[in-house]
């Protein structure tokens, strides 16, 4: 005997298939499509030829291509180790007893309420207009000039500002993982006479391990598919010395008549980073077995 579909049936139904429907229109349909003409030579208009593996091969041999991939994991790497030691010191210390601490985390997690291209002409303005004229003001040489002018050190300003705006989630996820630690475990460590230092090593740590590995994870991610900081504040220079894996896809994909060989590279970063976050998520789940 069929069952009857009841209100709550009716309901979830009613919420999930638009949901579905909007999911596929706008992200796998679209994914699908570059997918596709990964295999063409689409300039953005017009007609096209397909062109079988030719896009793929092309890439390899690309120098701009792998300049754009060698910046885009130099400032994912540096900004995942910055992200999480900083996200972590601050979540232990707005999770101690301190005065003020819910106006502080309110206070801490502004940046990520901004846009990244807000912040990112915000920081453009302070690292060409402000700091040079303290450095003139103050005869300090090296803020003189704008670093965002420098082809060896923008990368640092980019960074920088991406570091600034992603500290604030993660010191979030820190803190609610900090507190599912039992204060019980603290007392046996107390009395055990164990340092700080070796309480944080041995009790906290392993304990908020999950999610070390949840940031970790979508640090890297949001790093490797960094945009909003280069385009408000270099847009790739000088010299295209900060030019990223996404940033690239845009401009030369939208403007540069390269459609169809950016949405191969598209298909290849998109692997790359599934690739990186099963490797990380592989990695961190047998630290914490062990631990």
């Amino acid at each position: 005997m069929k069952k009857k579909m009841t209100n709550r049936d009716r309901t979830f139904w009613a919420v999930i298939i638009p949901v579905l429907i909007l999911f596929f229109t706008f992200n796998t349909l679209p994914m699908i499509k570059g997918a596709i003409y990964s295999f063409t030579n689409y300039r953005g208009y017009g007609s096209y030829d397909y062109v079988g593996f030719r896009n793929y091969m092309d890439l390899f041999t690309d120098t701009r291509v792998w300049k754009s991939y060698l910046f885009t994991f130099k400032y994912a790497l540096v900004g995942t180790v910055l992200i999480n030691v900083l996200s972590l010191l601050m979540a232990l210390g707005l999770n101690s007893k301190i005065r003020f601490k819910s106006a502080l985390r309110g206070i801490y997690f502004v940046p990520n309420i901004l846009g990244g291209l807000v912040i990112g002409y915000i920081f453009s303005f302070i690292f060409t207009y402000i700091l040079p004229a303290v450095g003139d003001t103050l005869n300090i040489g090296f803020l003189q000039n704008s670093i965002l002018a420098s082809e060896k050190y923008a990368w640092i300003g980019v960074l920088i500002v991406g570091v600034w705006q992603a500290v604030a989630m993660n010191t979030i996820i820190y803190i609610s993982g900090l507190q599912t630690v039992p204060q019980d475990v603290y007392e046996a460590s107390m009395l055990d006479g164990a340092s700080k230092w070796k309480e944080f090593w041995k009790v906290t740590l392993p304990l908020v391990m999950p999610f070390v590995t949840i940031n970790l994870v979508l640090s890297t991610k949001n790093l490797l598919m960094v945009f909003d900081q280069i385009m408000s504040l270099t847009k790739g220079g000088p010299a295209q010395s900060t030019e990223s894996i996404s940033y690239l896809i845009y401009k030369n994909g939208m403007d540069g008549g390269q459609f169809g060989f950016q949405s191969a590279n598209a298909v290849i970063f998109f692997l790359v980073i599934v690739a990186i976050s099963i490797f990380q998520m592989t990695v961190m789940n047998k630290k914490e077995e062990q631990l």
